[in-house]
């Protein structure tokens, strides 16, 4: 059996996902590819060739060894939904998308991987895609009590661009004909639990000083006015960028919507998205700011850092003329490629 699943970008709502706010992201054209057999004990091998790696267990002892231990978290989660093993399997797991970079390949291979081992099954289930993202999300997030959200495990289940809003739980597909992007990737490491905490804990501290006066807001609703006389400046930066973002989200979204799109217009939203995430949340560094300045001398018309930051990858929106953006990208020392929409899991 082979499952292939994409990676992703966000477009819109980077670092507002795990405050419960919408995103709007693309499944791209970057996948993860999972290949197994069935064994005849009940072992599980799992040949990482992209990093030099074998993971090995089995399926009588699923407790967790390790941080992040998925795979054997992603077993956990569907033994509750009542899938049942009886033989353990061999598989292969490689990857065009670039790794702990902010294109979500961790969730794209245990979106696949969940789509692999429900397949395998002794009882197979009839699980859509968006079951397929909401027990991704349940391994990767809520069995370790991680800051991230459920942007990445949705994107790459689901395809194409969607909207994604959590109060109250919705996913919208969007069909633009939104054409080319180029994937930079600056090939810097990157920590993303800590950059995740940081941004996440730092706003849940300034959502719980406003709650003590204003008990009825959250992060949908609160406006500037109301921080004015009880947070700290650092406070009212965050809240400030949490409030910019929330409202260019809500502009691209009526732009994405539209039957003909204003590609300008997208551009320049996603190049204000950066704006903030460098300079009030702080999460892009000198390098990927200075693949961004490549990307738009050379006529992308907007870009950004893409995932948690601090390293990884950036993007450029280049409908037009994505061949001249990899060149740009790469003269500035990244490593670039043309990516475009795509489908999410699927069995190959």
């Amino acid at each position: 059996m082979k499952i292939t699943t994409p990676g992703r970008i966000c477009l819109f709502g980077e670092h507002q996902d795990y405050l419960g706010l919408p995103v709007i992201a693309l499944a791209i054209s970057l996948r993860s590819t999972i290949k197994a057999v069935k064994r005849n004990d009940r072992k599980i091998i799992i040949n990482m060739p992209d990093l030099d790696e074998v993971e090995e267990f089995f399926l009588d002892d699923l407790n967790y060894t390790k941080d992040r231990d998925y795979f054997k978290s992603a077993i956990r989660v569907c033994q509750k939904e009542g899938l049942r093993y009886t033989n353990g399997f061999h598989s292969t797991i490689q990857s065009n998308i670039p790794i702990q970079a902010g294109a979500s390949s961790s969730s794209s291979i245990i979106v696949g991987w969940i789509k692999l081992i429900s397949s395998l099954a002794d009882n197979p289930p009839s699980w859509d895609n968006q079951t397929i993202g909401r027990l991704a999300y349940e391994a990767e997030v809520l069995e370790f009590d991680e800051p991230g959200g459920m942007m990445d495990q949705f994107s790459t289940a689901l395809g194409g661009c969607i909207y994604l809003s959590q109060k109250p739980f919705q996913i919208k597909k969007i069909t633009p004909d939104i054409g080319a992007f180029v994937l930079g990737n600056s090939n810097e490491s990157k920590d993303t639990l800590s950059i995740l905490r940081r941004c996440k804990e730092d706003r849940l501290l300034m959502m719980k000083k406003l709650n003590n006066q204003y008990p009825e807001l959250d992060f949908s609703n609160c406006e500037m006015d109301h921080g004015k006389s009880i947070l700290n400046t650092k406070e009212q930066v965050l809240l400030k960028a949490t409030i910019k973002n929330r409202q260019i989200l809500e502009h691209a979204k009526k732009e994405l919507f539209k039957d003909e799109l204003n590609h300008i217009k997208i551009g320049q939203l996603l190049s204000d998205h950066h704006t903030i995430l460098r300079d009030s949340l702080r999460v892009s560094t000198d390098k990927i700011d200075k693949m961004i300045k490549a990307s738009l001398d050379a006529g992308a018309l907007g870009a950004k850092i893409n995932g948690s930051g601090g390293g990884g990858c950036m993007f450029a929106y280049a409908p037009d003329n994505p061949t001249n953006i990899v060149n740009a990208i790469n003269k500035s020392g990244g490593s670039a490629v043309i990516i475009h929409g795509e489908d999410g899991v699927r069995i190959d």
